[in-house]
């Protein structure tokens, strides 16, 4: 835990200065309405906020106006108390005050964004991930020569995204995200067994070219492949955005 935070506090740091973005240039961030999975002991869904929190602060910090967005638009849940970076941005950035009044699919206009992220938690695998509005949202961004970014379970949320030519938009692309390896031994979604779908599994059904642990040189590292920018785990949430932000920019 001491290292998350500390890694946290460094990426805090060295993304705390703006650059020359215009005001008007926005980035969408998707989240879930889904507080739980549907079982008897409700074990909860919704949205991971260090998922969500330090990429919206490294967003913010470099100058972009962010959006959010959800199924039903207005409140969505979070897990996770808020420390480090999730503490700043929403006492001082105004975390909140904006995705607690979420837009809903039919507000958006995806010729107003570079980029788009999705960051886990379950949440997205329930609501999200077959919402046809969001998907076509993501698809469109895409096509128009934006970002697309996820971290855990986020990725999952866009498997099914296809594109105007009929192919799934991660087809032959390397992609990463919460893993089957490390899901099976966790009891959080009793092993799995409450989702909809293992998001490795959809990812691979799809044509994507999933990474485990085992292909990379870190189970942190990002993936980046052409326009789409994944990652396993939560401790580099915030570093998915730095790169998002790279491939805006150049």
């Amino acid at each position: 835990m001491k290292n998350i935070l500390f890694s946290l506090l460094i990426i805090l740091i060295f993304s705390s200065c703006k650059n020359d973005v215009t005001e008007n240039e926005r980035i969408l961030i998707i989240v879930s309405n889904t507080e739980d999975m549907g079982d008897a002991e409700k074990h909860f869904a919704g949205n991971n906020l260090w998922e969500v929190a330090p990429p919206y602060h490294v967003f913010v910090s470099h100058g972009y106006k962010v959006d959010f967005v959800s199924p039903t638009g207005g409140k969505v849940p979070f897990s996770m108390d808020p420390v480090g970076i999730s503490s700043y941005t929403i006492k001082y950035e105004n975390f909140y005050g904006n995705v607690e009044n979420s837009l809903t699919p039919d507000q958006v206009d995806y010729k107003n964004y570079k980029a788009v992220f999705i960051g886990g938690g379950y949440g997205p695998l329930f609501d999200v991930a077959n919402n046809q509005k969001l998907l076509s949202i993501i698809a469109n961004i895409y096509e128009n020569d934006g970002i697309v970014g996820g971290c855990g379970h986020g990725p999952g949320a866009f498997a099914n995204v296809k594109l105007s030519n009929g192919d799934y938009m991660v087809k032959g692309i390397k992609v990463t995200g919460f893993p089957n390896s490390t899901e099976i031994t966790k009891s959080w979604a009793k092993e799995g067994s409450l989702l909809p779908v293992m998001l490795e599994d959809q990812l691979r059904n799809n044509g994507g070219i999933f990474q485990t642990k085992s292909d990379l040189n870190d189970k942190h590292d990002i993936v980046i492949d052409k326009r789409i920018v994944t990652t396993m785990f939560l401790p580099s949430s915030a570093i998915v955005a730095k790169e998002m932000i790279k491939l805006i920019e150049n």
